[in-house]
């Protein structure tokens, strides 16, 4: 019996409980050799994208009876436990603190570095993630990307490429060649790098999936809403669910989608500062998952419940004619929040029915991982102009959805990967009706 006839036959969506509490256990230093800081180069490709195709579904009947992803789904799941690790870890570390945090002026010799730190903290983690993933999935190889460049310059002016090499010290020694003096900090950082994660996670492991891992490639955001995870605050009262900034809004986000069809197929999703432990004080994180492909829908959390009147949730920079429609349709109260990773885990989570941005102002990389569990809770994400531009069209199907193997012809760097028309993430299709039959009389979208 296929996963997809075995799980959906009987239950659409499969609820397994397996947002997981996971407390900061790193500590320790290792030390720092002195051999060469060069490792192997990684190869990189152009896969991903966020354009817009009127179909989304991949096949079941094309997967080898191989179980290869829920291999790869454990793996999603690891890698982002591993990149809230070193998240958490910079935060707590006084060493890596003042240098996340730094924005040093004057002659100092790496000062460009010390602004950069944050930059840093970002590019280790996609490439931790990219290391641990191709290693453990050499097909996978060359189709894992990120939004960041992964090479700096010493203080020294020499070009470093910060990757994961064979052992801790060779590591320690490549960042350091960029820290330097910092070795304390370079040591902490290897340390988090080359630890080894363990998942005591029953539920994901008797997850059995078909789909082979040649047929994926990966979009990472090593750390969402980075200006939060730097500066926001710790302690953020939540209003109606919903904390409207802060250090819980700094995610990880890691999803994986048909190289072909570009359709988002798993998604994980890491808090890494969901909540602090009372008695030791330290951050806890817990992450969430999800799997559409095929017919096959499962994933960690269930459904929300329905909503008469719906929930939007937007950026505070939102467009105010678009704010002015949308507040009839939600009695009159509008839902704020930093980050469009975390926005789109309050629609997830069920905090808000339906998200909205108007502006080309997220990345294939934003959303990938959130669309896949949109999708495996039985929503999705359309891209707010493509929608509208089909409903005066005079189309009555459903809008076409993001797809993450494009890049934008004409567009350089980052751009090639934007969302361009703006995006409507929902759940229950009646939302996504009700929002974009509201927007489609707002003038200039």
């Amino acid at each position: 019996m296929t996963p997809s006839s075995r799980h959906t036959s009987l239950h659409p969506h499969i609820h397994v409980p397996t947002s997981k509490l996971w407390p900061l256990a790193l500590g320790g230093i290792t030390a720092a050799r002195s051999p060469p800081w060069s490792c192997p180069n990684p190869k990189t490709t152009g896969l991903g994208g966020g354009a817009t195709s009127p179909q989304c579904h991949v096949p079941s009947a094309s997967c080898p009876p191989a179980l290869a992803m829920a291999g790869l789904l454990q793996a999603l799941v690891r890698a982002s436990e591993k990149a809230a690790d070193i998240a958490r870890l910079c935060r707590r570390e006084q060493p890596l603190f003042q240098l996340l945090v730094a924005e040093k002026t004057g002659p100092d010799r790496n000062q460009r570095f010390l602004q950069d730190f944050k930059t840093l903290a970002d590019v280790l983690i996609q490439e931790v993630i990219k290391h641990d993933l191709g290693k453990e999935f050499p097909e996978l190889q060359g189709h894992i990307h990120g939004e960041e460049s992964n090479e700096f310059r010493s203080p020294e002016g020499e070009t470093v490429t910060v990757q994961v090499c064979a052992t801790p010290g060779d590591t320690a020694a490549l960042l350091l060649a960029v820290l330097a003096p910092e070795r304390e900090a370079s040591e902490l950082l290897s340390d988090a790098v080359h630890r080894d994660v363990a998942l005591a996670d029953a539920a994901l492991a008797g997850v059995e999936l078909s789909i082979p891992p040649q047929d994926l490639a990966i979009w990472i955001d090593p750390i969402d809403s980075t200006n939060e995870y730097i500066r926001g605050s710790e302690d953020v009262s939540p209003i109606d669910g919903i904390a409207p900034a802060g250090l819980c809004s700094a995610l990880v986000l890691i999803g994986a989608y048909n190289r072909r069809t570009g359709c988002p197929v798993l998604g994980v999703i890491n808090e890494p500062f969901f909540r602090r432990d009372s008695v030791t004080h330290r951050w806890q994180g817990r992450y969430h998952w999800g799997v559409a492909y095929g017919d096959t829908r499962l994933s960690s959390l269930s459904p929300p419940g329905p909503s008469l009147v719906p929930r939007v949730v937007l950026s505070r920079a939102e467009a105010p004619a678009v704010r002015a429609a949308l507040q009839p349709l939600c009695g009159g109260r509008l839902l704020f929040a930093s980050g469009a990773g975390y926005k789109l885990l309050c629609v997830i989570l069920g905090l808000a029915d339906v998200y909205v941005l108007s502006e080309g102002s997220t990345f294939a990389w934003d959303a990938c991982a959130p669309h896949a569990i949109l999708r495996a809770l039985g929503g999705g994400i359309v891209a707010l102009t493509g929608a509208l531009q089909a409903r005066r069209a005079g189309s009555t199907g459903t809008p076409p959805e993001l797809v993450y193997n494009r890049p934008i012809d004409g567009a350089d760097g980052a751009e090639r990967w934007a969302n361009c028309g703006g995006l409507v993430a929902y759940v229950d299709p009646q939302h996504l009706e009700a929002v974009l039959a509201t927007l489609d009389a707002v003038p200039g979208l």
